[in-house]
């Protein structure tokens, strides 16, 4: 009788599927559409905007900030190249009206494109059931193949009181004003990146870092040069610093209480940018045993296989290579392996560039020299170093230097590693 019951109360299945997505960022949906081109019977799930990530509360709406923050750095230099600018100031509510606009703009082509795809999309939260189906509120998907990505989300502090006054970089892009005095938390390329635009755009900018330099993963061509310009350019690096508690006054303003002994007071933004974390909690992986690490990313192999049959992960859910283009190559790779016959495929996850929106701008690609002389061996890494002014700044009070480094392997100085500041 029990068990007859508990057939009962289970759903029926509301539609059969060839291949589920459970995600709309780049990396879900290039999937899905790819997956549709081979005349598979393809659906996408997502519980937010289509888009994900990327679109929405990362590199294209960070982008038009940072450009934002680049117009404000060329103002200086408009009357060493000969233009009377009278500049009147920075209107946020401007930038941040025609920024929602174009995403919401983007968002519409997304759904579109999977309109013309004949790729289903459902909305609402997606969980895996023990009979191997994906179940959104009252409506059950079966699928032979299932791919998750769900991408990530960023991290608030949980052991520091008074953490939750702040905001991350989702909030960044909620932000109505332009804060007056802003504190970022952290050191890596988002950290760095937020803290650039706020300082540019006229925000009294702090940066909170645990060691000496930003960018520590990075080449030291990076992560020094950043900091030292950084500094130069404005932004107060406090090394060695963390927040030991956050206070919020009746005005809103916050008081910060750092390891140091010091206080940081009448701050208006608050920014944590200590990392993110997988979203990949409440979505019934356990129910199907696949394996996740320490820190909850999916563990997949070369082809993106999970430990569940015929379930597969990709993108920032797996916590390798978080990087758009990275996600939508995996993602296309995985659908001509399962729907094109091209049963070798997989994404080669060496080599892969990429660019920090610094002030300026940071760019490597290949090994790091310290990761090159670990991997070979010191006596055989020749590094090629090169410093100069570009010619932009002949004419400018506002000085740059660019900082240029190729990384070697001896004999026959093959180039496998490449950093460049600038």
């Amino acid at each position: 009788m029990r068990f007859s019951l508990k057939l009962f109360q289970m759903p029926p299945i509301s539609k059969a599927f060839d291949f589920i997505v459970i995600g709309g960022g780049s990396g879900g949906l290039a999937c899905a559409r790819r997956a549709a081109e081979f005349g598979v019977k393809a659906a996408i799930v997502e519980e937010a905007r289509w888009g994900g990530t990327c679109v929405n509360v990362g590199c294209v709406p960070k982008k038009v900030m940072f450009n934002t923050a680049m117009h404000a750095e060329f103002i200086h230099d408009h009357k060493d190249y000969g233009f009377d600018v009278d500049y009147k100031g920075f209107n946020w509510a401007k930038i941040k009206g025609t920024r929602d606009a174009y995403i919401k703009r983007l968002n519409g082509i997304y759904e579109s494109n999977l309109e013309k795809s004949k790729v289903d999309k459902i909305e609402g939260h997606a969980i895996l059931t023990e009979d191997r189906c994906v179940q959104v509120g009252g409506q059950k998907y079966s699928a032979e193949h299932i791919l998750i990505a769900t991408g990530g989300k960023p991290i608030v502090p949980t052991n520091i009181p008074g953490a939750e006054h702040g905001i991350t970089s989702d909030g960044f892009f909620e932000l109505e004003t332009l804060p007056k005095k802003v504190v970022v938390v952290g050191a890596g390329y988002i950290a760095v990146e937020l803290a650039g635009i706020f300082n540019s755009l006229g925000s009294d900018t702090s940066i909170l870092i645990r060691f000496d330099e930003v960018l520590r993963a990075f080449d030291p061509t990076i992560s020094t040069n950043v900091t030292v310009n950084m500094e130069q350019g404005g932004v107060k690096v406090m090394r060695r610093t963390q927040v030991k508690s956050v206070t919020k006054r009746e005005n809103g303003l916050l008081d910060l209480e750092l390891n140091t002994g010091d206080k940081m007071t009448d701050v208006d933004c608050l920014l944590w940018a200590v990392g993110r974390v997988p979203l990949s909690e409440n979505i019934g992986l356990d129910k199907l045993g696949i394996k996740m690490d320490n820190k909850g990313h999916i563990v997949v192999d070369e082809f993106q296989n999970t430990t569940g049959s015929k379930i597969y992960a990709l993108g920032d859910v797996c916590g390798k290579a978080l990087l758009t283009p990275v996600a939508i190559a995996a993602g296309r790779k995985l659908a001509h392996r399962l729907f094109d016959n091209k049963s070798d495929w997989k994404l080669d996850y060496t080599d892969i560039p990429t660019v920090i929106f610094s002030h300026p701008p940071s760019a490597t690609l290949g090994l790091t020299q310290a990761e090159a002389e670990e991997k070979y061996g010191k006596e055989k890494i020749k590094a090629y170093k090169s410093e100069f002014t570009p010619m932009y700044f002949a004419v400018t009070t506002r000085k740059e230097k660019c900082h240029m480094k190729l990384i070697c392997l001896l004999p026959d100085e093959k180039v496998i590693g490449l950093v460049t500041f600038l």
